[in-house]
């Protein structure tokens, strides 16, 4: 998928990290605790964010939801999402 220039990215949801789910109402983000999303009317895209903390991810699903008027189902990788410059170090052998 590499070669072929269609990989964007990969990763697993981490099953033991907290879910919530965060709706536009009134302007202001509306934050409930757990994955209450339902998939065929939230579903319109994602966003994915490298953000340090659970904090920082609720500050900006808050703003994405706000902004797109569009609710967010946020959810923790296993692992970061890795970026083009550690690809290329994880291929020559370097950690980026």
């Amino acid at each position: 998928m590499k070669a072929a220039g269609v990989f964007i990215f990969t990763g697993g949801l981490d099953n033991d990290a907290p879910v919530f789910h965060v709706e536009p109402r009134g302007g202001k983000p509306v934050f409930t605790d757990g994955p209450y999303a339902e998939t065929k009317e939230t579903f319109g895209g994602f966003a994915a964010v490298n953000v340090p903390d659970e904090a920082a991810a609720r500050y900006w699903a808050g703003r994405i939801a706000v902004a797109c008027d569009w609710p967010q189902e946020v959810r923790i990788f296993q692992t970061k999402v890795p970026t083009p410059d550690a690809d290329r170090a994880a291929a020559a052998g370097n950690d980026a």
